[in-house]
C-alpha cells in the first residue's frame, strides 16, 4: 500500500477519535448538548433578572448532576428588587403632562377659531357663548366672561385674534386663580392628645374620598408614586373594605414602588379600623405620609357620609388629617359638581384631584369646582399611565386650552 495513503488514513482515524473524546468529556462535565439547551424553556426568573438585550442562558448544573429544572420553585426575595419601579420625577411628569394637555385641544381653540373670522356678528358671539357653556364653566361664569370679552373688544376697537386671545387668556387665568395655594400639606402634624410618644411620630395624613368610578384607588397609587419620586416614604391604607378588588389594586400599586399597604383580609371589615391601623403603623414605622383610600358608594348617601366622618375622627386620634382630597372625573361635568358638594358637606375638603382631564373640552370644571367649593385643584391626571398624575399648573393649563 502507498505509504502516503497509510499516513492519511491514520490522521483521519485520530481526528475522529479526538472528536468523540472531546464531546464525551463535555457531557461528563454536566453541559447540555447545544440542541437540547437551545429548546429548553426559560423560567420567569430568568426573564426578570436578565438584561433585556442579551440572550438568556440556562445556569449550569453541578458537575455530574442533572440539568436544572425550569419549573422548580424559587423564593420571591431575589426577584423583589427587580419588580420595583422608579417613578418619574416631578418636573419631568409636569412637562410631559403639559405637552399632552396641549395636544388634546380644548374649548379655547374653538373660541379662537371664531375670533379669527374678523368682524364678529351676533351669531359669532352666540357661538362663543355656547362653547363656553358646553365646557362646564357654568352660566354665571360664562355670562361674566362674555361680558368682559365684548367690552374689551369695543375698548380695543379691534377684532384682531391675537389681541382678543390675550384678553381671553388673562380672564381665564383670573378665573383659574393662580394665587390659590395648591401645595399638599405634608408637614408632620402635632400628635393628638393622649397619643403615646413611644409609638412614634405621626405621619402627615392624606384622606382620599370620592365616588367609585372616578379613579380614586388608582389615584392613591399614583400619589404614592409622586411621594416616592419626591423622596418621601409612605404607607397606604385600604379602607375601601367593601370591594376586595380595591385592596388588591392598592396592594399592587404599593408593590410597584415599595410602599407598604395596610389592609384587612376580611371583606366588609370596619373601614375606620383599617384607617386607624394604617395611621398608627405609619407612625411606628417613622414614614413621612400615610394615604388612606375610602369607599365611594352613593346608594346610601347618609351612610357613606357617616362612614367618612367616622374614618376621619378615628384617624385624628393619632394626629389631625392634613389633607382631604376629593377625586373627581373631569368628564362628568355638572354631575361631578353635585358629587363635590355632597362630599364637601360630609368632610372638610382641602383640595381637588381631577382625573381624565385630557378631555379638555370639559376643562371649565376646574373653574366651577374651585368657585363652588372654595378649595383649589391640587393634582390632575391626564391618562392611565402610572406617572400620569402631577401638580396642577394654572398657567400651563390655560395656555394648553388656548393651544
Amino acid at each position: 500500500m502507498d505509504p502516503l495513503l497509510i499516513v492519511l488514513i491514520v490522521v483521519v482515524v485520530l481526528a475522529v477519535a479526538g472528536g468523540i473524546w472531546f464531546y464525551a468529556g463535555r457531557n461528563r462535565g454536566g453541559e447540555l448538548p447545544p440542541e437540547v439547551s437551545a429548546h429548553k424553556p426559560i423560567s420567569a426568573d430568568d426573564v426578570l433578572l436578565a438584561p433585556p438585550q442579551e440572550p438568556v442562558t440556562e445556569p449550569e448544573s453541578a458537575p455530574g448532576g442533572p440539568a436544572p429544572d425550569a419549573a422548580a420553585p424559587t423564593t420571591a426575595e431575589p426577584t423583589a428588587p427587580a419588580t420595583l419601579e422608579r417613578p418619574e420625577s416631578i418636573p419631568g411628569r409636569m412637562q410631559r403632562l403639559r405637552s399632552r394637555l396641549a395636544g388634546a385641544g380644548g374649548f379655547g381653540r374653538a373660541i379662537l377659531s371664531v375670533l379669527s373670522r374678523g368682524d364678529l356678528t351676533e351669531a359669532d358671539w352666540e357661538e362663543i357663548e355656547d362653547t363656553l357653556l358646553t365646557s362646564d364653566l357654568g352660566i354665571e361664569v360664562t355670562t361674566s366672561l362674555m361680558d368682559e370679552l365684548r367690552t374689551q373688544a369695543k375698548v380695543l376697537d379691534t377684532s384682531d385674534p391675537a389681541a382678543i386671545r390675550a384678553v381671553l387668556r388673562a380672564e381665564l387665568l383670573q378665573l383659574v386663580d393662580p394665587s390659590m395655594d395648591r401645595s399638599l400639606n405634608l408637614a408632620k402634624p402635632t400628635p393628638a392628645a393622649g397619643w403615646n410618644a413611644a409609638d412614634g411620630e405621626p405621619a402627615a395624613a392624606v384622606l382620599m374620598v370620592g365616588v367609585n368610578g372616578t379613579g380614586k384607588t388608582t389615584t392613591c397609587g399614583k400619589l404614592a408614586r409622586v411621594l416616592v419620586a419626591d423622596g418621601k416614604t409612605a404607607v397606604m391604607g385600604a379602607a375601601d373594605t367593601f370591594r376586595a378588588a380595591a385592596a388588591d389594586q392598592l396592594t399592587t400599586w404599593g408593590q410597584r414602588v415599595g410602599v407598604e399597604v395596610i389592609r384587612s383580609e376580611r371583606e366588609g371589615a370596619d373601614p375606620a379600623s383599617v384607617a386607624y391601623d394604617a395611621t398608627r403603623e405609619a407612625a411606628r414605622g417613622g414614614v413621612d405620609v400615610v394615604v388612606v383610600d375610602t369607599a365611594g358608594r352613593l346608594q346610601n348617601k347618609a351612610g357613606l357620609m357617616d362612614e367618612l366622618g367616622k374614618i376621619k375622627r378615628v384617624m385624628e386620634k393619632v394626629a389631625p388629617v392634613g389633607e382631604v382630597l376629593l377625586v373627581l372625573d373631569a368628564t362628568t361635568g355638572q354631575n361631578g359638581m353635585r358629587q363635590a358638594q355632597v362630599f364637601s358637606e360630609a368632610v372638610g375638603i382641602t383640595g381637588i384631584v381631577l382625573t381624565k382631564l385630557d378631555g379638555t373640552a370639559k376643562g371649565g370644571i376646574v373653574v366651577t369646582v374651585q368657585k363652588e367649593l372654595g378649595v383649589p385643584v391640587k393634582l390632575v391626571g391626564l391618562g392611565e399611565g402610572a406617572d400620569d398624575l402631577a401638580p396642577f399648573d394654572p398657567e400651563g393649563f390655560v395656555d394648553a386650552l388656548l393651544g
